[in-house]
C-alpha cells in the first residue's frame, strides 16, 4: 500500500473541513507528515473552521487571527 511514489502531492483544498480536522486531531502522527499537518491547519485557518478548537489544542499558538 505504497501510494507515495505517484501521488505524493497532498492538497488540503480537496478535503472537507471535517476530514482536515480529523487529520489535525489524530493523536498518531504516523498517518500524517508534519508538512501535511501544517497544510491542513493552514487550510482550516483560511476557511476559519475549527479555529477555537485549534487554539485549544495549541495548534494555532502564536497565530493570532483577528477580524
Amino acid at each position: 500500500m505504497n501510494m507515495n511514489s505517484q501521488t505524493n502531492r497532498f492538497n488540503p483544498q480537496e478535503l472537507c473541513s471535517r476530514k482536515l480536522w480529523q487529520m489535525v486531531n489524530t493523536p498518531t502522527d504516523a498517518q500524517v507528515s508534519e508538512r501535511e499537518l501544517q497544510e491542513a491547519i493552514a487550510e482550516l485557518a483560511n476557511r476559519r473552521h475549527y479555529l477555537a478548537e485549534l487554539q485549544q489544542i495549541g495548534k494555532l499558538a502564536g497565530d493570532a487571527q483577528g477580524d
